[in-house]
């Protein structure tokens, strides 16, 4: 499969050639969903709390006597059913939404999500981006050039500074280290702008 390949004036060069281990994988929908949930989850965290017995203060002795009151025994304020007491099922800071996927399923999900956006021509590469100093509007006006519709996903590799500051702060655009892909964002950016080098990483890090 190739994808093509534009210059940083936006001029289109001609095409490169994709790896097939990375960008010619059958896409599953159920283990992409499944990354999904696995990256949201994880990067929950627990906000809600509510203060259990142990934790609501006071209750150091009876509320009154055991005998002689009509009432049902009590030993202290703090329980659930009492006024003011802690709460019996309440949520808490201390619960784990983490869960686990194999990295192999991972990766798997990843390069499906990758071999979709290419085989829709969404997918785009750049040879490189090189400037003196880092300037937005020199990458805005790359980006106005190429064949992206809505929003872009730009993926950058090592030593690609001056594309990572300079795409950093432009509208309805991401920059990304390209060992950092994942699929809420793929998902999320209806074009993928990837460097040379990037792809270099990825298909060697695939091996």
């Amino acid at each position: 499969m190739k994808a093509p390949l534009y210059n940083q004036k936006g001029e289109k060069k001609g095409d490169v050639t994709l790896d097939k281990n990375v960008f010619e994988v059958e896409a599953s929908e159920g283990l992409i969903h499944e990354y999904l949930l696995y990256q949201r989850a994880n990067a929950r965290r627990p906000i809600a709390h509510t203060l259990i017995k142990s934790e609501v203060s006071g209750g150091g002795r009876k509320p009154f006597r055991q005998k002689g009151t009509g009432r049902a025994r009590q030993g202290s304020i703090r329980s659930p059913h009492m006024h003011g007491g802690g709460v019996a099922f309440g949520p808490s800071k201390e619960r784990n939404f983490q869960v686990m996927m194999p990295k192999k399923q991972r990766q798997k999900a990843l390069y499906g999500i990758l071999s979709l956006k290419a085989k829709n021509g969404k997918l785009l590469a750049l040879d490189k981006f090189e400037l003196d100093k880092p300037k937005t509007k020199d990458f805005a006006a790359l980006v106005a050039k190429l064949p992206v519709n809505r929003n872009v996903l730009v993926a950058y590799g090592q030593e690609e500074e001056a594309l990572k500051k300079s795409a950093k702060n432009l509208k309805n655009a991401k920059v990304l280290d390209v060992n950092y892909l994942n699929p809420v964002d793929l998902t999320k950016y209806d074009n993928l702008l990837i460097t040379e080098t990037a792809l270099k990483q990825l298909s060697t890090k695939e091996k």
